[in-house]
């Protein structure tokens, strides 16, 4: 009867104890290199980078934790991953649409930067077969500051163009982003111009037509179009600006004032200077 008695006692203690182990909260703790997603459109491109993010905890970095002329998974935990939406280059060279694995190779005067199919691996698993394509890049030296947590970060953001770098300690390893935008926007935007539709962007496709240097004359004719369905402080700067390029001071002169004029009934000073300076640049 003891004995019985026993191992129910010892039953129920056990049975206690895995209830009381499974409902013990789970402990989370923070990760070292936290993982960090950026994305960024690039005219009509989406990129995204996916990346983990070191710090330098007071270490030596490029050179003696991440040393010259080897294999970088650029970051920490998996190797970066970077996706293009569209077509794109990089230093000039053609990448196709798709996810990459993002690898360098850093050097003092010389990074290479490697696109690779390994995507979703650990940083640790390059396979050089995998290799999509390479090219170089020169880094550049930061004198007065020092970045410490890695970072991959987009600057100069334009239509058709920015600069993606890979940023740490002292060092900037800049990639040149470049998108055929004007040739795949051009034929959109005369198709859609040149149709029966009653809602044509007048102001956008003068305005992509001025910033891209493509047919001033029916810039103008789209920007006079704008006008008349609004008569807007910005839209008749545009009308302005395209004027003056196309060697009209006398209207471009008369339509920087009147941009003026609804500028300041707009409440937008800021315009008030952008005109004046044009008007300036023309006597």
């Amino acid at each position: 009867m003891k004995t019985n008695t026993v191992l129910l006692a010892c039953a129920l203690a056990l049975g206690f104890a895995a209830t009381t182990f499974a409902q013990a909260p789970k402990l989370e703790f923070p990760s070292p290199s936290p993982a960090c997603t950026i994305k960024q459109r690039v005219g009509l491109t989406d990129i995204e980078i996916v990346y983990s993010r070191p710090g330098m905890k007071g270490r030596q970095i490029f050179g003696a934790l991440v040393p010259f002329g080897e294999v970088w998974r650029t970051g920490a935990n998996n190797a970066t991953k970077i996706t293009f939406s569209t077509p794109v280059k990089l230093n000039g060279q053609d990448v196709a649409a798709g996810s990459y694995a993002l690898y360098t190779i850093p050097g003092e005067d010389e990074w290479t930067i490697i696109l690779n199919k390994g995507v979703g691996k650990s940083g640790t698993q390059y396979d050089e077969k995998e290799d999509v394509l390479r090219f170089k890049t020169t880094p550049v030296h930061l004198a007065d500051t020092s970045i410490e947590t890695f970072t991959i970060e987009f600057n100069r953001v334009l239509d058709d163009s920015a600069v993606i770098n890979i940023v740490w300690d002292k060092t900037v390893a800049p990639i040149k982003l470049q998108l055929d935008l004007v040739s795949s926007l051009l034929s959109q935007i005369d198709t859609v111009m040149a149709s029966d539709s009653k809602n044509k962007p007048y102001f956008q496709a003068a305005a992509f037509y001025y910033d891209h240097g493509q047919d001033l004359k029916k810039a103008s004719e789209w920007v006079d179009a704008a006008i008349k369905q609004r008569e807007a402080y910005y839209i008749v700067n545009l009308k302005a600006r395209i004027l003056a390029k196309l060697g009209d001071k006398e209207g471009a002169i008369a339509a920087a004032k009147h941009s003026s004029e609804l500028a300041v009934q707009a409440k937008e000073p800021s315009y008030v200077k952008v005109n004046d300076d044009l008007i300036s640049s023309l006597k």
